[in-house]
């Protein structure tokens, strides 16, 4: 297609990004597909390829190494491509109270949900500035609002990129290059099991969204420029009456949900 682009999906070997690195494909875009696993990537690399007709790259790559980032700049400079869209989808969690949890764990999600996703935007959105078109689409989370206890560090990590969001979006209005935040609520990926809260009371609800419809959401947020942009109606409700909530009670009803 004549405006065939490419889109960097970090975190895109199962859930979100996944389905996120299908919706571009569908839509005739390269990928570079980033994650741990590379067995994986090739699976839905080659998945990709078949069911689409794109180029579908694998960079594996662990974002909880510092050095990640720069080599992942690296490996798209040797495929010779440049990065229209990316996407930082990586992320995981923890849950427990903070002082119980295994410090190293909490460090490595901080570079993972934090480090990882500021080092990328600065490396790729710069060619994006130059070029004077792009887009930034940063997965955040509906716990990006609030603080959350019994997963303190994950909340505070998200609550990091919704803020950096809106500012990077602010800085690139006139550049061409437009910038998304999503806040996806609980949803139905891998997520929950690794971080420990699938038996919460936020998972054990109903209400838990797909990743497909998730993922279909950000997807259009992005490409409609939204810098903000919350997954469900009852998310959106629940952000809001955030605004005039006492914070006493928003931390002990986030508690209430977390606590396993």
């Amino acid at each position: 297609m004549a405006d065939k682009k490419t889109a960097l999906v970090t975190g895109a070997s199962a859930g979100i990004g996944k389905e996120l690195c299908t919706l571009f494909a569908k839509d005739g875009h390269d990928v570079v597909l980033v994650a741990r696993s590379e067995a994986k990537l090739r699976e839905i690399a080659a998945e990709l390829e078949k069911a689409h007709g794109v180029r579908a790259h694998v960079v594996a790559a662990d974002l909880g190494d510092r050095a990640a980032p720069q080599a992942i700049e690296g490996a798209v400079a040797a495929l010779g491509l440049h990065v229209d869209f990316l996407v930082n989808n990586a992320g995981f969690g923890s849950s427990g109270a903070f002082l119980d949890l295994d410090l190293e764990r909490e460090e490595e999600m901080i570079e993972v949900n934090v480090s990882a996703l500021v080092k990328l935007t600065h490396r790729f959105a710069r060619g994006m500035r130059e070029r004077r078109r792009g887009h930034v689409l940063n997965i955040a989370s509906t716990a990006g609002f609030q603080p959350g206890p019994y997963m303190a560090t994950y909340y505070a990590t998200k609550a990091f990129v919704v803020s950096f969001s809106e500012a990077l979006a602010h800085e690139l209005r006139d550049s061409g290059v437009r910038v998304t935040c999503h806040c996806p609520g609980a949803t139905a990926t891998n997520f929950a099991g690794t971080a420990g809260n699938d038996r919460s009371k936020l998972f054990q609800r109903g209400g838990v969204a797909g990743a497909a419809e998730v993922a279909e959401h950000a997807y259009r947020a992005m490409h409609s420029g939204d810098v903000l942009a919350i997954h469900g109606v009852v998310n959106w409700l629940m952000m809001e009456s955030l605004r005039i909530a006492p914070r006493a009670l928003v931390r002990t009803l986030a508690a209430d949900l977390n606590r396993t």
